[in-house]
């Protein structure tokens, strides 16, 4: 196992993936785009794309370097960085990117692939069983090669087709010689629109007035003034003013708005022209000048440790945290915890800050609740400095039913980019359904994916709904039982299904290091095969049966009635060759009317029974707390999937729900009564101070957290290959897990401790503790600790139908990692460098971010 995972080391040193960019000096040359020069080849293994990905990877920086291009130290491959010289354990396991002052960021664009010349059953060959259903995969492979085929021949490539917000809203450009602003709109069943807005006193003038062509597209151009001012200025309110095919004069905001405000005095809210005059020095935000982007994209990680966070709420005071607050605040705090990704919501614009950014009403507009479009940017290119994957929660399922300040009718009719009558509405979530099928609908969808990758250079997303947009009942009161009629059959909608293939190629062809993760409860096959085998082509599925299974767990069974092999079965019963992320809990369980796993494990008693030794009394209640939240946390990094997840907040056990703050309302599908909590947002916020505090146990669990993602940094045993579990033992509550080079005892009896306890190992030779639930710093009793650096050697022999076997303590209530003994250092902690209670030597054998 060590021999492949070095290899796969060997081909990808440091973690580097496929992406590429050049440092360019000044800002000129951010106008200009860079493509690359070969077709991507077709793919072939895993470990021979990562061999060629890395030689193209090699040849960029060493042209850049030629042409007296400056490389960040740590993205050219041998470059050493000096660790000793570290001031902080997060300058050496987390260093950040430099880059010489005045260069910005160019991105280099790839080219589309072509068409495989196969009938879409290449996915097939994961799962024979699904030859049953060839025709389904045949069917849909043949919809999704002709609409590519339409777009090819009818709107000049995908590469055009999903820039739309290049052509539609508003946009600089020309005509007719003279230099002006462009404003275009697609609303068929209007009959007429002008544009208003502050720039002409909310009363449109004749030249207001757009002309519609024969493609239901409305068009209006503004000629800039003499002096070269634009008709619109920056930062400006705007609408439309529509005429409805009924004679019903209505206001709209464009579909295509870059950004939309609320003023403190007003309901609604208003489009706004964002497009500051002048291109800022890189890296540097300054008024009204546009952010240029300084840093790389990171590269792709071989795992992903996703801290999935709000940035409204991500503030310690009862307040909308903006997006400034976060990359000062919040950013250097994940970092530290070991995180190389993090997941962000409600970034799209959302009249409604209880729908926690789900319910969208401007697709293409950055919530201005906390901030502007160039603070979001100048916080993304923060992050990517510090080396951590930015995702956007995206979402594509439904829209908000607003009128007038969302495109629900927008141009009076019931359909335009959705479905009319009742297909058209999700009665579960009191919203409209996309129409998949429409060609505009398409664009406006595969244009919005593109254009948060393009503009704010996110790294990928994370789609919301994808279940509700798979099928035509959108998985409501429907149980998915494995059989393939479920998938494959009339339920499915496969223009659906068709979007999210194009989209995945879409990111994938022209970002090649974007990460597709996808949200879906049902399990449909091949959704996380590439799409160029006929599969949907997601990166990663949610693990969402995991977070559901501690719910019951912790909800329906006492201590001595959790089953081992239920919860192993639960963790690992994903589909062959489709990664997916794991999680313990979410979003949705911080959410008020549910409960987190810390609160499922001590409820009340949190409030009480918290304080440090020597700061409180104890509880028996808050020992067994933070004993399971650290052992459920790390058996589910060890076994639920190929990456992880963490909500922010909920890594040191977050003693109280969220709760946006609200008005008192009806449920929509029941019709019952919800009161609101009077605008408050008390509980919409994270407790920092808790976890920081040194005389409250919160701070054991957020330790223990940051030296697990620390681990998955030496050892790489997330997405490591090799996955074993020699131990499910019901009596014993005992489970053993090999995942890489790591041997993990995880012992859940409430009462019993063994000593000399044989655990079977693949592995020979000396092992020793690189990590224990039970040290001091975790608020454990060091029963077994790495301190006392003792060595365990592997005996050979067949051991629970393992090759070789040691003898170790087991404590109640406790998880111990042993790795060979050649990569732990028990005093490791104790320098500057080091991860409290973590004992890998340097930064272990197979680090990477």
């Amino acid at each position: 196992m060590a021999q492949a995972l070095g290899s796969k080391a060997s081909l990808a040193p440091n973690g580097l993936g496929s992406r590429s960019a050049l440092l360019v000096p000044g800002t000129a040359a951010l106008q200009g785009r860079r493509r690359s020069v070969a077709a991507r080849a077709e793919r072939d293994s895993p470990l021979e794309v990562l061999r060629q990905e890395n030689e193209l990877l090699k040849r960029t920086i060493g042209s850049a370097e030629s042409a007296g291009v400056d490389t960040p130290a740590q993205l050219a491959p041998g470059t050493a960085f000096d660790r000793n010289a570290a001031a902080v354990a997060e300058d050496f396991w987390s260093p950040a990117m430099s880059v010489p002052e005045g260069q910005a960021y160019i991105e280099q664009i790839g080219l589309p692939s072509p068409i495989p010349d196969h009938d879409g059953t290449e996915c097939l060959k994961w799962d024979p069983t699904l030859w049953s259903h060839a025709d389904h995969f045949k069917y849909r492979w043949h919809v999704f090669k002709s609409i590519r085929g339409a777009i090819d021949q009818n709107e000049g490539g995908l590469d055009k087709f999903t820039q739309g917000y290049r052509y539609y809203g508003l946009n600089r450009g020309e005509h007719e010689g003279k230099q002006g602003l462009w404003y275009r709109e697609w609303a068929p069943g209007a009959k007429a629109i002008a544009l208003i807005g502050e720039f002409n006193n909310w009363d449109p003038k004749t030249e207001h007035w757009a002309v519609k062509n024969d493609f239901g597209v409305f068009q209006l151009f503004l000629p800039d003034a003499p002096d070269g001012t634009p008709a619109i200025k920056h930062r400006t309110k705007v609408k439309i003013r529509l005429e409805t095919a009924y004679g019903e004069w209505v206001e709209r905001i464009p579909a295509w708005i870059k950004w939309a405000t609320q003023e403190w005095n007003e309901i609604q809210f208003n489009g706004v022209h964002y497009e500051p005059p002048e291109v800022g020095r890189p890296g540097v935000l300054e008024a009204d000048k546009s952010y240029t982007f300084k840093y790389p994209r990171p590269p792709k990680p071989r795992a992903l440790r996703i801290y999935e966070c709000h940035v409204g709420m991500s503030s310690q005071e009862p307040k909308v945290n903006s997006y400034l607050e976060f990359k000062e605040e919040m950013l250097p705090r994940i970092r530290k915890l070991g995180y190389n990704a993090i997941q962000i919501m409600a970034i799209q614009e959302h009249a409604y800050y209880g729908s926690f950014g789900y319910h969208v009403t401007n697709f293409f507009g950055v919530s201005s609740r906390c901030g502007t479009p160039d603070e979001l940017k100048a916080m993304i290119d923060e992050a990517h400095r510090l080396g951590m994957v930015v995702l956007m929660d995206i979402v594509h399922s439904h829209a908000s039913k607003n009128t007038m300040d969302g495109i629900n009718m927008f141009d009076g009719t019931d359909a335009g980019y959705f479905h009319g009558g009742g297909r058209g509405y999700h009665w579960m979530w009191d919203s409209r359904c996309f129409n998949y099928g429409n060609w505009e609908t398409l664009r406006f969808l595969l244009s919005n994916a593109r254009w948060w990758v393009d503009e704010y250079k996110f790294d990928g997303y994370r789609f919301d709904g994808v279940t509700s947009m798979m099928y035509h009942h959108h998985g409501l009161q429907t149980t998915f039982t494995g059989n393939y009629d479920e998938y494959f059959g009339m339920a499915t909608d496969v223009e659906a299904v068709v979007y999210l293939m194009l989209v995945n190629q879409m990111l994938h062809d022209f970002f090649p290091t974007s990460i597709t993760i996808g949200e879906d409860v049902s399990g449909m096959p091949t959704f996380c095969r590439p799409w160029t085998e006929g599969g949907v082509g997601f990166d990663y599925r949610l693990n969402m049966a995991i977070a559901d299974k501690w719910i019951e767990v912790l909800s329906k069974t006492d201590d001595w009635g959790w089953n081992m092999g239920n919860i192993v079965h639960t963790m690992t019963n994903r589909r062959y060759a489709e990664p997916c992320v794991g999680y313990a809990e979410s979003h949705d369980q911080a959410l008020v009317g549910d409960k987190t796993i810390a609160f499922w494990l001590m409820d009340a008693a949190m409030y009480d029974f918290m304080g440090a030794p020597g700061h409180g009394p104890d509880s028996p209640v808050i020992d067994r707390g933070i004993a399971l939240h650290k052992m459920i946390r790390l058996v589910t990094m060890a076994l639920g999937g190929e990456s992880y997840l963490n909500f922010m907040g909920n890594e040191f056990g977050h003693p109280e729900w969220i709760d946006f703050p609200r008005d008192d309302t009806y449920d929509t599908s029941t019709g019952a009564f919800v009161p609101g909590n009077g605008g408050s947002l008390d509980k919409c916020r994270r407790r920092w101070d808790l976890a920081d505090a040194e005389f409250l146990k919160y701070k054991y669990m957020n330790s223990f957290d940051r030296a697990m993602n620390h681990l998955d940094k030496a050892f790489g045993f997330v997405a490591a290959p090799h996955s074993w579990v020699s131990r499910k033992d019901e009596g014993d509550k005992v489970l053993v897990v090999e995942r890489g080079d790591l041997l993990f005892v995880f012992n859940f009896h409430p009462t019993n401790s063994y000593t000399d306890y044989r655990v079977g190992c693949y592995k020979g030779g000396g092992y020793k503790v690189v990590l224990s639930s039970d040290e001091e710093v975790f608020g454990g009793w060091k029963n077994v600790t790495k301190d006392s650096n003792v060595e365990f050697q592997a005996q050979q022999g067949d051991f629970d139908n393992r090759p070789n076997s040691l003898m170790v303590y087991a404590p109640s209530r406790t998880v111990v990692v042993y790795a060979p003994s050649e990569f732990v250092d028990s005093a490791a902690d104790s320098k500057a460098s080091g991860v409290p209670g973590l004992a890998v030597k340097d930064v272990g054998p197979y680090y990477a971010f």
